[in-house]
């Protein structure tokens, strides 16, 4: 029999600790599970499992092929349900520590942060497993396979799932995506401590109301230098344990049943040994919206033949009708078996639990101190500065009258994004900034204006205390309600997305009038995750603090940032744009006009831009050789300097921009980044290296290679650009030759 057994080049297996099947079965003479061959842990993993699959009928097979998998009791093998998310914090099962939404995290431009971020997430896991095997609960969001991250490309702002992405920038997003994979899985040497999952493969990002039977139409270039890079990074440097096909349709094959992408691709050109899984109810798609097969017997075949193990929904049950019209073969349904189960050994649900070290992982580390600072250290240095006209920012805690005003001030919706954990100690940004203020400021807090319309009551007493205020803060934007996935964004017209990206326009009309009743500092703080449209913004406010959607201690970490506390560090993961005029139409996945690396109209604030309240300077620029091989590595240097009074954080990144040829390049492609402290005063090196795949682009066949010819080198604290030098952004730039 063959098994396509999933033994990993590196050992990275690790294995899933609470055993739904320790102890006695039921329905089995009350038989010990050790008394299986299969529970034996002196016996490999593979050998294991070849016993079990020697025992199991073709019908018991196929039953464990779908997310709900049921209980085998004549075999010792429990129910084990797939389903559970980990976006940003254990996911819709109860108490967990809840971190910044994903894009937040992505504007921290910080790969250990967010490694010891999904460390936290998976102690969290462990933990709650532990205490829902005890007491018995091991359905939906109860298990140990997260399937997280999405690693899509925000190639649009007007996507709702935006937020759940790394930004729009494939470098970054291989670099984060693989920092949180490793924080999820671990690094013991046999066993797994969670499985992630890399989502959604591939070439996914709206809309979202035509997401089942939308065909993604890309070239080969666009496909592997943008879509690809990320999805590519978690599978061979990572080694992530599941990928997640997407609903919709790439270049006329549904995602799920793709041979270019899942054969081709991921299993023989990446090598891929993980399990492949559909994302929900994907697998129906297949029939009844992209119409590619006629029956729910034809999807299951074609979906399982093209490598699909797992199935989120109700088509696999149809496997044994397609086995039965010789669509499938009873050696494939092994071999997805085989791919698939081998997960839950990795996991540890076949071992005693004294073997496996994440078994120990107590209760009390939910929403432990160590958690919450990781949680407000995230959420600082997730806060970006878009403007600061006159240092308005820092205010002192001990300003005379301060007035808090706007929808988001007072909500802990914005604090959530989606995809959320609960936690009891939700602060949101109202909440921090009384807790910060003196005892001895006045402070007034009215909500001002109704976040997606105007107010019915023509009358509000709000401007009579903006007209009295020595500065006035209004958190404004958008939350949740109005931008997410296709059926949890409520307050959406457009099931999810946001077709419109201006602020709400009750939101602008009152930050007129704000302006208009008073001259003080109007610093406004915007919550939301995606670009809002603001050219009015930014001219009304003296000061502009982007928040995203910032966990559970957002309102401290703002609160901490408005009064000089902390200093902003984080850096903007997408482009703003000045308007949607910008932008090519939203069906359209070419990368052309789209994001900062092709984008050619000036944004209203550009990739990699944040302010800070120091001043860095970037030194001259030296490179370890005017000319190399494609085959060689090049040194790039800088010296940074805090030339300011405070002590501050700096992300320093580089770009490359290819020579002109025959290809169409990127106008410039960050290829690598750096978080540097430095203390006022202080200068540091900062050294980078760039080997050939920093320099690989793809022709038209989506083939690699190395362009001969001069590159440019930009090292600064954006992207490099004509919008980036209006906004003062320190830049140096050099070039160097590349031969054959």
């Amino acid at each position: 029999m063959k098994h396509l057994f999933r033994i990993r080049h590196l050992v990275m297996l690790f294995s899933l600790a609470a055993l739904s099947g320790c102890g006695q079965q039921k329905g089995s003479e009350d038989r010990n599970v050790y008394d299986y061959p299969w529970y034996d842990p002196a016996i490999s993993f593979e050998e294991r499992l070849s016993m079990l699959m020697d025992e199991m009928t073709t019908e018991e097979k196929i039953g464990q092929l779908v997310y709900d998998a049921p209980a085998i009791e004549r075999l010792g093998i429990p129910e084990y349900n797939w389903w559970n998310e980990a976006l940003h914090g254990v996911a819709r099962n109860g108490r967990a520590t809840v971190f910044p939404q994903t894009i937040g995290l992505a504007a921290t431009f910080d790969e250990d942060l967010i490694y010891r971020v999904f460390s936290a997430i998976s102690d969290e896991a462990r933990a709650k497993f532990r205490m829902s095997q005890e007491i018995g609960n091991r359905g939906r969001y109860a298990g140990l396979t997260f399937w997280t991250p999405n690693i899509n490309i925000f190639r649009d702002p007007r996507w709702g799932r935006g937020m759940e992405t790394y930004g729009e920038d494939p470098f970054l997003t291989s670099r984060l995506g693989t920092a949180c994979v490793r924080g999820l899985q671990g690094d013991h040497p046999k066993y797994l401590k969670t499985g992630a999952c890399a989502k959604h493969y591939a070439v996914h990002s709206g809309p979202e109301a035509i997401r089942h039977e939308f065909d993604a139409v890309v070239n080969m270039k666009d496909l592997h230098e943008t879509y690809l890079p990320a999805f590519k990074a978690l599978v061979t440097e990572a080694n992530v344990e599941a990928v997640m096909g997407a609903y919709n349709r790439v270049n006329g094959e549904p995602a799920c049943a793709s041979r270019l992408l899942l054969l081709d691709i991921l299993m023989d050109r990446w090598n891929f040994k993980g399990h492949i899984l559909s994302d929900c109810w994907a697998l129906q798609d297949i029939h009844r919206d992209h119409r590619v097969t006629d029956t729910p017997a034809e999807s299951a075949a074609l979906a399982l033949n093209m490598g699909v193990s797992l199935n989120c929904g109700d088509t696999y049950p149809f496997l044994g009708e397609a086995l039965k019209q010789g669509l499938v073969t009873g050696e494939t349904i092994d071999e997805r078996f085989a791919t698939l189960f081998i997960t839950r050994f990795e996991l540890g649900l076949f071992d005693p639990p004294e073997m496996n070290p994440y078994n120990d992982v107590d209760e009390s580390i939910i929403n432990s101190e160590s958690h919450l600072e990781l949680a407000y250290e995230s959420a600082v240095r997730s806060l970006v500065l878009l403007k600061n006209e006159g240092h308005v920012l820092p205010l002192d805690p001990e300003i005379r009258f301060l007035f808090v005003t706007g929808p988001q001030a007072n909500t802990s919706e914005v604090l959530l994004g989606n995809y959320y954990g609960m936690s009891g100690s939700l602060v949101n940004i109202l909440e921090g900034i009384t807790s910060r203020v003196s005892a001895g400021t006045t402070m007034n807090y009215r909500y001002g204006v109704l976040a997606y319309r105007e107010n019915i009551n023509p009358m509000n007493y709000t401007l009579g205390d903006v007209g009295r205020a020595d500065a006035t803060i209004a958190v404004m934007g958008i939350s949740g309600l109005l931008e997410g996935e296709e059926g949890a964004s409520i307050a959406s017209p457009s099931k999810g997305d946001r077709l419109d990206l201006n602020l709400p326009p009750s939101q602008l009309a009152f930050l007129k009038e704000i302006r208009a009743a008073n001259d003080n500092p109007l610093i406004v703080v915007m919550t939301g995750g995606s670009p809002i449209t603001m050219p009015e913004v930014e001219e009304l406010a003296d000061a502009i603090l982007w928040v995203w959607y910032p966990g559970q201690e957002g309102g401290n970490a703002v609160a901490d940032v408005i009064f000089g506390k902390r200093v902003p560090s984080g850096k903007l993961p997408v482009t703003f744009p000045v308007s949607t005029d910008q932008l090519p139409a939203f069906e359209d996945y070419s990368m052309k006009e789209r994001t900062y690396r092709y984008m050619t109209s000036k944004p209203l604030y550009p990739f990699g831009y944040g302010l800070s309240y120091t001043e860095f300077g970037i030194g001259e620029l030296v490179l370890g050789a005017e000319e190399i091989s494609s085959r060689d590595a090049l040194q790039v240097s800088v010296q940074v300097e805090n030339r300011g009074e405070m002590d501050a954080e700096e992300v320093v990144q580089l770009y490359v921009s290819a020579p002109e040829g025959r290809i169409e390049q990127p106008r410039w492609s960050l290829r690598d980044f750096r978080r540097v402290s430095l203390q006022a005063g202080a200068t540091a090196g900062v050294t980078f290296k760039l080997d050939r795949e920093d320099l690989v682009q793809f022709d038209e066949g989506g083939n690699p290679l190395v362009v001969p010819g001069t590159y440019r080198v930009h090292v600064g604290n954006a992207s490099p650009g004509e919008r980036s030098r209006e906004l003062g952004v320190e830049m140096v730039t050099g070039t160097f030759r590349v031969t054959e």
